[in-house]
């Protein structure tokens, strides 16, 4: 028997979510090693969120069965309205599992899908906006520009050259600094970056006064809800090594995949040091020591990254 009334029944109405839920996916198994650094990258990813974000938002983290001192951190920053909504997920489902929660369980209209390495300038939040609203049958804008694979934003170029409203430009319109900066943070050699820029372009199109880059990533991108529920759901069964299907999926569906022409987001990978704190760019990376540059050794390179999976796969793919 009931006693009493539910005192939700005199409320008369509840707050609304923001249009754009902005969701961060989080993965921090244990603080030493590769992940060492994370905690405080992850960290400035949500603090760059909230202080570069130039229009309003709910925050949404997505945590795939990170260590408990980096859970209790999160619901931390939860409890003092840091963060808006908060998933904890008991183990790690992968991307493909987190996305499957993520997209459908993401409030806004428009959701702002990013890692958790991610690194935001001002102007980001309203420059990605520009684009979604301004093209038309947009599936994703990342908020960088850089050179994806031509094969997943065909599409893209397809729509474009045949839209006599477009105009199609072929070319090297992404600078080889900013070109050269994301490439490194991917852990690339000098050598192969200028191959790759030097064999590869940019298509660049201009529509009703708007540039933008062919491309986008799964990494980080903003994109319409409703959009992206509809290539749920994911079926991933590794954790990392697939997530390039919502490139593939969304291109193959017609929808347009585009970057700004200028940077508004770079990725920090696992470590703060080629990021100015509090600054508005990307520093230099200094000349490596003799240490480096033998641990960049091709041969030794392969050697030390097969002994360090082989190691981790032992204690946590289990």
């Amino acid at each position: 028997m009931r006693v009493g009334q539910n005192p939700a029944k005199f409320v008369k109405e509840v707050p609304q979510p923001e249009r754009i839920t902005v969701a961060v996916l989080n993965y921090i198994p244990f603080v030493s090693g590769f992940y060492a650094d994370l905690p405080e990258v992850l960290d400035t990813c949500l603090k760059r969120i909230r202080e570069t974000a130039d229009l309003p938002f709910d925050l949404l983290v997505f945590d795939n069965g990170s260590c408990e001192e980096v859970r209790q951190t999160l619901a931390r920053q939860r409890d003092e309205g840091l963060i808006q909504y908060l998933i904890l997920s008991e183990k790690n489902l992968g991307k493909g599992g987190a996305w499957n929660m993520i997209f459908g369980a993401a409030p806004g209209e428009i959701l702002v899908y990013t890692d958790n390495d991610c690194y935001f300038y001002p102007g980001w939040l309203s420059e990605s906006l520009k684009l979604l609203e301004t093209f038309p049958n947009v599936g994703m804008v990342t908020a960088r520009p850089f050179r994806t694979r031509p094969e997943v934003y065909t599409s893209s170029v397809v729509w474009a050259e045949q839209e006599p409203d477009v105009t199609v430009e072929h070319g090297n319109f992404i600078p080889y600094e900013v070109f050269q900066e994301f490439d490194l943070s991917l852990g690339q050699t000098e050598e192969e970056i200028c191959s790759h820029y030097a064999a590869s372009e940019d298509v660049r199109l201009t529509y009703q006064g708007v540039q933008a880059l062919t491309g986008a990533s799964h990494w980080q991108f903003m994109a319409y809800t409703d959009v992206l529920k509809q290539f749920l759901p994911f079926r991933m069964d590794r954790p990392m090594g697939q997530v390039k299907q919502l490139d593939e999926r969304m291109n193959q569906a017609g929808y347009l995949r585009l970057m700004p022409t200028q940077p508004y987001a770079m990725n920090m990978s696992n470590t703060l040091r080629s990021v100015k704190q509090g600054a508005e760019s990307v520093e230099k990376k200094a000349a490596p020591g003799l240490k480096y540059k033998l641990l960049d050794f091709s041969l030794v390179r392969k050697v030390m990254l097969f002994i360090y999976d082989r190691i981790f796969k032992w204690y946590y793919d289990r």
